[in-house]
């Protein structure tokens, strides 16, 4: 065991587990203040709720023993983490060493957790100020043993779409997802589309303004996003090593010119290069780079950034002409992005890119995995969401919705303004008196 691989990965579960809390603040942000804490608490909820689901039977779907073909793996073999602990004189440890070999099981059933909580919390932004709180909790934990958990393992656990899996072998080349392009952004993306078309618009859309009541949030979860992403994407190397460094340097370059291409564009058509503007471009390139950051030149992850923001940038606009209220653009921003980095993979991998070795084997197998996520993930989101509908429903009241979401789910306001008014009403008063 290396002590230094096993700290680097504890610390990148530590980042990973930030972009969580770094959504709710990005989220939140973006939404009106009447829907603030609902916005944030969508996220808290997934935090609780999938950590359990993952140690009960996610792991084991994704990671445990013998594949059923290809799918998944059996639920059984490491529910509640069977085979990765062990009691060894009356303390609890690992069982072994992960697959690298260099730290303990139990930190990858960790940093693999963290993965699948902030899948579920990305997927919340397409279901702004009008669902049920009671609702989503039950979403949450179905979605993460039935959608989230396969796809890992068909990526990542020696499944089909595993770069040893059938679709490799048919192409003759292996497939590449380094830290998730398919697994949290293409299949959240995905479910956020089905939720966002199940559940409805929001009252006023297309005619209301719904803007941004904090800016400062939504810059704040943004950098939390970017500083996160370092462990999300670092720690996909599984160890302090230079492929670690090199994946963080490229998902800082690619960041950095995703935020310029959407800025350009912004300016241009609107006069404005605005804070929500750059905090959108930092999260398309963070989401661009994922799946390639190890293994495009410093200056294909450049290419890949202004590619994303640029075309990330345009596709949210698509929504109002679909008439699909995907609120704080998840399709057009994590959907859009991951499948533009899925398929990059393929134009730009130093290996096997079609624009570095003249090789389409790898590109045509990359659009085929991305399509076959997309399919895999509508399909089961939308198994899931209509039983919720027929049992819990979805939405809520008009007048919840109206009134605001915040006190009607949870009780409490995002900002107590009466003493605030009070103050003011009382000063004008004495004015009015001098």
């Amino acid at each position: 065991m290396s002590t230094g691989d096993t700290a680097w990965m504890l610390i990148s579960s530590g980042l990973v587990f930030l972009m969580t809390p770094a959504v709710a603040f990005f989220y939140g942000g973006m939404v009106r203040a009447k829907a603030t804490l609902h916005m944030m608490m969508l996220s808290i909820g997934a935090v609780a709720v999938v950590a359990v689901a993952w140690v009960a039977w996610g792991w084991s779907i994704a990671y445990g023993g013998h594949s059923v073909l290809g799918l998944f793996a059996d639920p059984f073999s490491g529910a509640f983490l069977g085979g990765v602990i062990q009691l060894k004189d009356g303390v609890y440890t690992a069982a072994g060493l992960s697959a690298s070999g260099s730290y303990p099981v139990t930190v990858d059933a960790l940093f693999q957790m963290t993965f699948a909580v902030v899948a579920v919390a990305l997927i919340s932004g397409a279901l702004a100020e009008r669902v049920k709180f009671g609702t989503w909790l039950v979403f949450a934990f179905f979605w993460t043993l039935l959608c989230y958990a396969p796809l890992a393992h068909m990526v990542w656990g020696g499944g089909l779409l595993s770069e040893h899996g059938f679709l490799s072998q048919f192409f003759g080349v292996p497939a590449h997802d380094f830290a998730g392009g398919t697994v949290v952004h293409i299949n959240a993306a995905v479910a956020a589309l089905v939720l966002a078309m199940m559940v409805g618009r929001r009252h006023g859309f297309g005619t209301a303004a719904f803007t941004p009541h904090n800016v400062p949030f939504v810059l704040l979860g943004a950098f939390l996003l970017w500083f996160g992403w370092f462990g999300f994407n670092g720690g996909s190397a599984f160890g302090a090593n230079g492929t670690a460094a090199y994946a963080i340097l490229t998902t800082c370059l690619c960041a950095c010119t995703a935020t310029l291409g959407w800025l350009a564009v912004e300016k241009v058509k609107t006069g404005h290069a605005t804070p929500v503007g750059a905090a959108s471009g930092m999260v398309a390139g963070l989401v661009g780079i994922t799946p390639s950051a190890d293994v495009v030149s410093p200056l294909s992850a450049m290419v890949i950034g202004l590619l994303v923001g640029v075309v990330c940038y345009l596709a949210i606009s698509v929504k109002y002409r679909l008439g699909v209220d995907d609120s704080l653009d998840v399709v057009g921003v994590h959907g859009v992005g991951g499948v533009l980095g899925t398929v990059c993979v393929g134009l730009f991998s130093a290996s096997h890119g079609l624009f570095t070795t003249g090789d389409v084997r790898l590109t045509l197998l990359q659009v085929v995995v991305a399509l076959v996520a997309m399919a895999y993930s509508a399909a089961m989101t939308w198994v899931i969401a209509i039983l919720l509908e027929k049992t819990l429903g979805w939405r809520v009241s008009t007048y919840t919705e109206m009134t605001g979401i915040d006190l009607a789910q949870h009780g409490e306001r995002s900002y107590d303004l009466t003493g605030t008014a009070l103050h003011f009403e009382t000063r004008v008063l004495k004015n009015q008196k001098g």
